[in-house]
């Protein structure tokens, strides 16, 4: 399913202006109803976003962020998601139930598509980022990025290829970057749900402005830190810079969680994942998880449990700065910071993949020809873009988990979403301590 159609609230909006047109209403009444409705749809259209606000919890975090705090305040970049969530039950592979979804993120917005300079690095590599040898040796992404779960990184891909030879009559060929993190706890990802026309629906369905986050597109299944996690974004200013960030969180054990740099985790063992549906047989279920409701105890599962830390978390970096591709590589590398300030670690079970682009320099990025004046910020003056780099990325994680809901998935199996009074609580408590001692922000 995709979220987000705004046609009833235009047949609304009409509806309203014709009857108050047929009464005879004076302009100005007209002006104001329609000024006020348009208001409420917009309001309404920020809260479908599902968009976190870390900072009214009382996070403190570091940096200015731009007006949308999300990837898509480096102009020109679009991002759209497919959402599929079906059915309930006990897994039937091929048929469900189904938490999943495909997300797409253009450097350039749909509409243009030429190439941006870029660089990926990669901390743990048990996971996939197609595409990835040729911006290693080229400097350049000549497409979208394309996030999914770990069964759907071939269909996407060609979907890809397939999407941009119908938009342009002079495509020959093209190396799409689709990465992925594993969502079948929660997803039939052997059902292959995911097809081509969900990814089209993606790409198709990119905007700029604000990102819905959480359990929705590539992220849907996703859990991070124990908790739901799923798409995250976050964004700095620097100057007259801005580096964005959008993650895909599915990483990280619960014990190493740290917000603002309190250890969140330790201080929220629960709630845990649970079993919400007890007619769900033993052999069906992982060992060690309790059932939902009631006296948490153990649902005796014989599955083999999901090992600590599991997991795996995909970060797309954007600025509008002008950077060659190795000073765009060394930002990149620094997201591994945020990374490890909200507590992950790199687990041996974790695919920690990274990729960065920069919209700017665009002539020198497509030219295929002739030689292209280009400009590049000085290496001593990218330290503010270091920084924001950091920031951005472990605010964008901590985005994942505020905007994810709980959500229950194959076999009854629950993740729960982080609890946001707690989480106040906790913050509350750590400004208090800070104040006391005289420290400011």
């Amino acid at each position: 399913m995709i979220r987000g159609s705004r046609k009833r609230e235009g047949r609304d909006l009409a509806g309203v202006r014709d009857r108050l047109i047929r009464q005879g209403a004076a302009r100005w009444i007209v002006v104001a109803v329609l000024l006020g409705i348009m208001l409420t749809a917009f309001v309404g259209l920020a809260a479908g976003q599902n968009v976190p606000d870390a900072r009214a919890l009382g996070v403190r975090l570091a940096g200015e962020p731009g007006p949308n705090n999300a990837i898509t305040d480096v102009a020109g970049v679009e991002v759209g998601h497919t959402t599929l969530i079906e059915g309930d039950g006990q897994l039937v592979v091929g048929e469900g139930p189904v938490r999943t979804g495909v997300t797409a993120i253009l450097p350039r917005g749909r509409e243009a598509g030429d190439s941006v300079f870029a660089a990926w690095f990669s901390l743990n590599g048990n996971g996939e980022m197609t595409g990835t040898t040729w911006i290693e040796h080229s400097g350049i992404l000549e497409g979208p990025i394309m996030i999914t779960n770990t069964h759907s990184v071939g269909v996407v891909r060609d979907a890809v290829i397939a999407w941009q030879r119908d938009r342009d009559p002079t495509f020959l060929w093209a190396l799409p970057v689709v990465a992925e993190t594993y969502d079948g706890s929660l997803n039939d990802i052997n059902g292959f749900h995911v097809t081509a026309e969900h990814a089209f629906d993606a790409l198709n369905s990119a905007r700029g402005g604000l990102v819905q986050q959480g359990a929705v597109g590539g992220g849907t299944g996703m859990r991070c830190h124990g908790f739901k996690g799923g798409i995250g974004s976050a964004s700095r200013r620097v100057g007259p810079y801005t580096v964005g960030i959008l993650v895909q969180c599915n990483q990280g054990a619960r014990g190493d969680l740290r917000v603002a740099g309190a250890p969140v985790g330790d201080m929220m063992p629960e709630p845990t994942a649970c079993y919400a549906d007890r007619s769900i047989p033993a052999e069906a279920r992982r060992s060690g998880v309790p059932w939902c409701q009631g006296v948490q105890d153990d649902a005796g599962g014989i599955l083999d449990s999901i090992p600590e830390g599991a997991g795996s978390i995909i970060t797309v970096l954007a600025t509008d700065a002008p950077l060659l591709p190795n000073q765009i590589k060394r930002l990149v590398t620094r997201t591994t910071m945020g990374l490890a300030r909200i507590g992950g670690m790199g687990y041996n079970g974790s695919g920690d993949i990274f990729i960065g682009f920069s919209t700017a320099n665009r002539r020198a990025a497509a030219e295929r020809a002739e030689p292209a004046d280009l400009q590049m910020l000085p290496n001593d003056r990218i330290n503010g873009l270091i920084a924001a780099s950091v920031h951005a990325t472990e605010e964008a994680i901590l985005n994942a988990m505020l905007a994810a809901e709980t959500l229950t998935g194959i076999n009854g199996y629950t993740v729960p979403a982080l609890p946001q009074d707690r989480l106040r609580e906790i913050m509350t408590r750590l400004n208090e301590a800070i104040e006391g001692n005289g420290v400011e922000n």
